[in-house]
């Protein structure tokens, strides 16, 4: 009788020790929390950032057009002239002399071309009357008129002096900023040589020279064949710029220039875009950025930058898929917005992109999504006052 029940106290203490066992095993823990954002399609402007410099949308060379002295500098280094103001006064005595040399030429050949002029006359007279051969009329005639074509080189002589010594008050060529004078007063010019006086450049309006890869422009055409792209036409492209501090420039610009060629150099297309530049804050050679929207995407999505990650095989976000498990999805990246990357491929309407909590999704691994929305919400809520005693 005594075996029997020592067996069943030895079933009963074991039965003990596994409800014993059970009840220490811990419990799973639950899945982690993550926030995720549900991200839907949508036309998404295409914008592009270039280095570019600025340059004078009209440059003259201010010349001497005739020998002479430099007298005196009629205008202020780096001012506003006028197109016709005068810059530089060149001294006019030889010119005059000049031009009075040729008017005096000029009175003597209508002397001779008056005298010629007669003589023609009686001669043709005496013709009439048979009383002088035809050889000698016929000198007389010819004697007129070159006498008539020295009074016409005489007066283009007279003319020619004229103009140089207006010349002689060198005035510029266009509207816009003189630069630094080339030559000091005093100075010989024009001798033998065009001589440089100064620049005039016009900056209002002002060009912003950029250029941009030959495989990029392909790019975007090749996704407008296909419909994920619409281009905006180059009359409608809308052109920002930023100074070298990287202060926004307070007006827009329009692209004005695309060159149909490509520079075998650099493998670039040359592209141009103008600014108005009333305060002349814009001055030629400034480096600046210059940003342009040359299309829109038609369909794309706009994810944060934090949910972007790398792997070897390129870009990826972890998103909460079946089963509310996490999930690795491959991307295409297009541009940097701010904070945001635009995607334009491997994503669908209505995905859960993980936003926050991504070093606690693991692949295939089961999560607890909750709208990072609410997250933000309950992050921002001021923490609840404690109850009084």
């Amino acid at each position: 009788m005594k075996l029997p029940r020592l067996a069943l106290a030895a079933a009963a203490t074991l039965a003990v020790a596994a409800c014993n066992k059970q009840q220490a095993a811990p419990a799973a823990p639950p899945p982690p929390e993550v926030g995720v954002i549900s991200v839907k399609a949508s036309s998404v402007p295409l914008t592009r950032e270039f280095v570019g410099r600025l340059a004078a949308t009209r440059t003259a060379e201010v010349r001497a057009r005739v020998p002479g002295i430099v007298e005196r500098r009629l205008y202020t280094e780096g001012s506003d002239v006028a197109a016709g103001q005068p810059l530089f006064q060149i001294d006019p005595a030889q010119l005059k002399a000049a031009l009075n040399a040729s008017q005096a030429s000029l009175v003597q050949a209508r002397a001779n071309a008056a005298n010629a002029d007669a003589k023609a006359k009686r001669y043709q007279d005496l013709a009439a009357r048979g009383v002088l051969a035809k050889q000698d009329l016929d000198d007389a005639i010819a004697a007129q008129r070159t006498a008539d074509a020295s009074v016409k080189a005489a007066q283009a002589n007279v003319e020619t002096s004229r103009l140089n010594l207006g010349y002689a008050s060198v005035v510029a060529p266009i509207a816009g900023r003189a630069g630094r004078a080339l030559v000091t007063e005093g100075a010989l010019v024009g001798q033998g040589e065009v001589t440089p006086l100064t620049l005039v450049e016009q900056i209002d309006p002002i060009y912003a020279d950029f250029s941009q890869s030959a495989a990029e422009t392909a790019d975007l055409r090749r996704a407008q064949a296909a419909g994920k792209l619409k281009l905006a036409a180059s009359d409608q492209v809308e052109v920002q710029l930023a100074l070298p501090d990287g202060t926004p420039y307070g007006e827009s610009g329009t692209l004005s220039f695309s060159d149909l060629a490509v520079d075998a150099t650099t493998g670039t297309v040359s592209l141009r875009a103008t600014f108005p530049n009333g305060e002349r804050t814009l001055l030629p050679g400034m480096f600046v950025k210059v940003k342009l929207v040359q299309g829109e995407l038609a369909k794309a999505f706009v994810v944060p930058q934090k949910s972007v990650l790398r792997d070897a095989k390129g870009a990826y976000v972890m998103a909460v898929g079946d089963g509310e498990k996490a999930q690795q999805k491959h991307v295409t990246l297009g541009e940097m917005r701010g904070a945001d990357w635009i995607v334009t491929d491997g994503l669908a309407d209505g995905d859960r992109v993980i936003v926050t909590g991504l070093p606690k999704a693991a692949p295939d691994k089961p999560v607890k999504a909750t709208p990072q929305e609410e997250l933000d919400k309950a992050q921002a809520a001021p923490p609840a006052a404690a109850p009084k005693a």
